[in-house]
């Protein structure tokens, strides 16, 4: 059996799930800009930057769609202090099912391990999660220029490894995530069950176990 040589990791959906202090946070400013929007436009801003999530939510108000560029940071910057107090909460009981098992076991395998995220707040959610240490690179959400589904986040570790990527397995919960994966050439997990782009598909993270996913990769590599 082939085995990969890094694993890469999207957060929110995948290592925990994060994606209501998101939402109540982007509700919270929008309150204050006299925007509404609800959970189905909020699945719109699923694994994309904060900066495109912002635009999408002032493109809701044609009145707020030629702010100058140091108010929309500002605002972004707002919609962040009101997430990070909400994270605050997180504990390591908030790591979804399977997770802690699968790191452990990519640990043992010595596989490398990277969280490739579009958010800014990675190393924090890690740091409460009390899960840093099983990862070998964050990537830095800050540098990449492009958000997924563009794959420069994936590459981007591939590259700090000197790995191929057709060598990696990325994990994610979005459809702009697979895309990516799959743009970039690695074998794509996906977890959710619309996610029908993936190379490999689970319906939820406690289907994640190493021995399936590498028996998937196998044959995709072969």
């Amino acid at each position: 059996m082939k085995y990969p040589k890094a694993f890469l990791f999207d957060l929110d959906g995948v290592i925990t799930d994060t994606a209501e202090f998101h939402y109540l946070a982007w509700k919270q400013l929008a309150k204050e800009l006299g925007v509404t929007f609800d959970r189905e436009f909020n699945e719109q801003l699923k694994g994309i930057s904060r900066m495109d999530s912002l635009e999408k939510i002032l493109a809701l108000n044609p009145s707020l769609k030629d702010l100058p560029v140091e108010e929309k940071e500002r605002l972004a910057t707002k919609k962040n202090d009101h997430y990070k107090d909400l994270i605050q909460k997180l504990t390591p009981q908030d790591i979804l099912p399977g997770i802690k098992d699968l790191l452990k076991d990519l640990q043992n395998q010595q596989i490398k391990i990277a969280l490739g995220s579009a958010s800014k707040n990675a190393p924090m959610v890690l740091e409460r999660l009390e899960l840093t240490h099983y990862f070998d690179y964050l990537v830095d959400a800050a540098k990449v220029s492009k958000g997924k589904p563009h794959p420069e986040t994936f590459t981007t570790a591939a590259d700090y490894f000197n790995i191929d990527y057709k060598d990696c397995v990325g994990v994610e919960d979005a459809e702009s995530g697979v895309q990516a994966l799959n743009d970039a050439g690695m074998f794509s997990v996906g977890v959710g069950n619309e996610l029908t782009e993936a190379d490999y598909l689970v319906e939820k993270t406690a289907d994640l176990k190493l021995e399936n996913i590498l028996e998937q990769y196998s044959k995709w590599s072969s």
